[in-house]
């Protein structure tokens, strides 16, 4: 395949990134028969170069093997989350917003970005709407409680559990990029603290009057079904039956396919459960994982050729990215390995972009965790922290940016929110580059 064939990708990002902007209705009322259109344009030039049968078995896999298992735990985590109800008067001064964000960005590793970022996202909303200038809050919150965050643990961001079912250890990257996480997260609460006292100084903030509602928790049963998620996974992950069945050459697992209705009934739990009063208090509703859900399906079929192109190696219209990865005597650069993990990450889903590095990285876990351990640590800081820079880089983002609009924020359009994110974190992955910290990168 050339480079022609990434074209619907192309068109779907840029739908995606102007359309809300250019024709913000239009946009909203039709979305998903547009990414529909650039995912059957992809099928199409598939059942053009190979023949309706290989892109009909692409398809499948695509869906099936990639698709399924990820939005379902979205919407297992989506559905859960929005279940817990934090009541009482919450002011978005600096201090509630700063510690928001560290409680955020601490249990990401534990109950997913996802699971983390729909837990606190509407109270923090709540908090802050009535502040003139409270953009800036959810920008940063994206970016840790939604990505950072995630980073020292299987079960806190996709592509790291990605690694694990490949075989890397449950706490290698705790052990190993612990510092690195702490010093991005630390510096980012700091200037965000810096940034919000700024703001909050320079507006005139709400009087409260009368007596305050103390803070309080319900809906504790979605704690309990949120551990249960957390059990299920890691279940899937250990329990290998060996039994498996293949539908159009796709082998699914039948861990796999038990862990994914075991969610779907997980989910169902927690709407039979839950009192209705406590989402309609949240403000929730479906339509923010629906429009994941629709995106997100265009987006892992019309990916299709160019994770096949990057998978060609040197053959490959993408050779030059294998090239740009490894010196002329073959050994890794992890410099580039970070930062090309990361941009494309940014733009291509970080979960299958790992994948991608961690085969062009020869695709040994032992090796990865052991001589190679920089390489590894570069794929995993890269993936998992850079996924911030876009929307569309992590599923949560997307998501949270979803609701912030529906509960009144006019968040940042694709592209602003990309620069805003871009001007946060470029400097501070500079800096990490450059820092002589052992698993670090190699400046060589």
């Amino acid at each position: 395949m050339t480079w022609p064939f990434a074209l619907p990708f192309a068109g779907l990002l840029l739908s995606i990134a102007l359309g809300p902007l250019l024709f913000a209705k239009f946009w909203h009322h039709h979305y998903g028969k547009i990414a529909a259109a650039w995912a059957l344009m992809t099928l199409a030039a598939l059942s053009w170069q190979a023949g309706p049968g290989a892109a009909f078995a692409s398809f499948v896999h695509a869906l099936l093997a990639e698709y399924l298992s990820f939005i379902l735990l979205l919407f297992a985590l989506y559905t859960v989350a929005g279940g817990v109800l934090v009541t009482g008067d919450i002011r978005g001064t600096p201090a509630t917003n700063t510690s928001i964000l560290a409680l955020g960005t601490i249990i990401a590793s534990v109950v997913g970005t996802t699971g983390a970022a729909m837990i606190l996202v509407r109270p923090l909303i709540r908090a802050n709407l009535t502040r003139p200038h409270n953009v800036h809050v959810l920008i940063f919150f994206i970016i840790l409680a939604a990505n950072v965050g995630g980073a020292l643990s299987p079960l806190g961001d996709p592509p790291l559990f990605v690694g694990f079912l490949r075989g890397v250890d449950f706490f290698w990257t705790t052990r190993n990029i612990w510092l690195q996480t702490a010093i991005v997260a630390g510096l980012l609460l700091v200037v965000f603290a810096a940034v919000d006292v700024w703001r909050y100084r320079a507006e005139k903030p709400a009087s409260v009057d009368g007596p305050t509602e103390p803070l309080r928790v319900r809906g504790l049963v979605n704690i309990l079904l949120i551990a249960a998620i957390v059990a299920n996974t890691l279940i899937s992950a250990t329990w290998k039956p060996g039994i498996s069945f293949d539908v159009v050459g796709t082998h699914l697992e039948l861990q796999n396919l038990v862990r994914d209705a075991v969610l779907v009934v997980i989910a169902g739990l927690s709407l039979w459960l839950t009192p209705d009063e406590h989402r309609e208090a949240n403000g929730f509703t479906w339509e923010p994982i629906r429009e994941v859900a629709k995106l997100f399906a265009a987006i892992f079929t019309a990916i299709v050729p160019v994770i096949a192109m990057l998978n060609a190696g040197h053959g490959g219209s993408f050779g030059w990215l294998l090239t740009a990865v490894t010196t002329p005597s073959g050994a890794p650069r992890e410099v580039a390995y970070f930062w090309f993990t990361g941009l494309m990450s940014a733009f291509l889903d970080n979960a299958p972009t790992y994948l991608l590095f961690f085969e062009l990285a020869g695709g040994d876990p032992k090796v990865l965790m052991g001589e190679l351990s920089g390489t590894l640590a570069a794929i995993s800081m890269g993936a998992v922290y850079m996924g911030a820079l876009t929307y569309i880089g992590n599923a949560p983002n997307f998501m949270v940016a979803a609701i912030a609009n529906e509960q009144g924020i006019r968040m940042p359009s694709f592209f602003g929110y990309m620069l805003r994110a871009a001007a946060i974190l470029i400097p501070l992955f500079v800096l990490l580059t450059v820092l002589p910290i052992h698993p670090l990168l190699d400046p060589h």
